[in-house]
């Protein structure tokens, strides 16, 4: 498997250096994708419309990232997608716990009824129940998602969200995009014009990955009160400059005046923090909406063709709230109004 990144590349994945000790420590200390080949690159997977298949749950935001990319890139009809249960399987599961199912007929607590976009697992042609399986097929002890799949040659191409997302966006009009190439994101451009602007790409996905998205879970899954507080103090603390970059030239996206990477990379965090993470990653410290200028990204994200259909918030507090100790699901917040229809007012902050 070819692998798109350095050694340890620290806006993509965690390093992994004493990871056994930070997590004895009561660290939550992120694991490494193993499944790194590049399509379009790898001979092996050359891009072609039809062929590409995701496995994908709607609640988790490394999935986010990838069904963001998939909607907004025009590829929502030649790569092909299926979607998990919010939960994972329980105790008493055969098969046993923790594991992501793709399961249509599972009722959610939230809403006492079926998630109709839950789908059965279409991708290997085999109907499995499990990711797990996906991974068994080639040897692998990975549960997780997501997982980009080809369907001719029945192999995972690769399960790191990152560089999925990367790839979906460089090879957009061989797989098939729906979209013309003018009339679509350039989520990470090319050439020496645009050497500046992927400087300032890099400089915010490691930013934002270490303090946003992971940091998000650091504060959330680490079972040390130091660590929490670190965790918590640096997500705030780059709320603070990233509002203040937002406020400072009035640029309407991250990067200047187009939608990139960085803010497709940012989108599931927030879109997550008032309604979910606010209560169950304990990032009580404030709501986007008290910050006005990333409110209004927030919202001007949101507003973007195919960003809203890419996400669920029932699917989000099912699968965030749905395996705590309780299972309850808290309902709101309901004031100023209930999200995600807050989304569509930036007016709000």
């Amino acid at each position: 498997m070819s692998n798109m990144t350095g050694p340890t590349d620290t806006s993509i994945e965690e390093s992994q250096a004493g990871a056994a000790s930070r997590r004895a420590k009561g660290e939550f200390v992120r694991g490494v994708s193993g499944f790194r080949s590049a399509l379009g690159e790898d001979p092996d997977f050359p891009a072609e419309p039809g062929r590409y298949h995701l496995f994908v749950a709607l609640n988790c935001p490394w999935c986010h990232r990838v069904t963001l990319a998939r909607s907004v890139l025009g590829l929502e009809n030649s790569v092909t997608m299926d979607i998990a249960f919010p939960n994972r399987t329980e105790a008493d599961d055969p098969v046993g716990p923790n594991l992501w199912e793709f399961n249509p007929s599972r009722i959610a607590s939230l809403t006492g009824g079926l998630l109709p976009e839950c789908t059965a697992e279409t991708g290997t042609g085999l109907g499995y129940r499990l990711a797990r399986q996906i991974y068994e097929t080639e040897g692998s002890t990975e549960t997780s998602l997501p997982i980009l799949y080809d369907k001719k040659t029945n192999r995972i191409v690769s399960n790191e969200s990152a560089e999925i997302v990367r790839m979906l966006d460089r090879q957009a009009t061989q797989l098939g995009s729906s979209l013309a190439a003018s009339g679509r994101p350039d989520l990470y451009p090319d050439g020496d014009a645009n050497a500046w602007l992927r400087g300032e790409i890099d400089g915010l996905n490691e930013l934002i990955y270490v303090n946003i998205n992971n940091g998000a879970y650091k504060a959330g899954f680490s079972s040390s009160q130091e660590v929490y507080a670190t965790a918590f103090a640096n997500y705030f603390q780059t709320l603070d400059r990233l509002e203040e970059r937002l406020a400072d030239d009035g640029r309407q996206f991250l990067a200047g005046s187009q939608f990139t990477e960085a803010d497709l990379r940012l989108f599931p965090t927030l879109y997550r923090h008032d309604p979910v993470y606010y209560l169950r990653m304990k990032l009580n410290g404030a709501k986007i909406l008290d910050y006005p200028h990333l409110w209004r990204w927030l919202c001007r994200v949101h507003a973007l063709p195919g960003v809203a259909s890419s996400g669920s918030l029932v699917h989000c507090r099912q699968g965030y709230f749905g395996r705590s100790w309780n299972n309850v699901v808290p309902l709101g917040p309901v004031r100023p109004m209930p999200y995600p229809e807050a989304y569509k007012h930036p007016e709000l902050a």
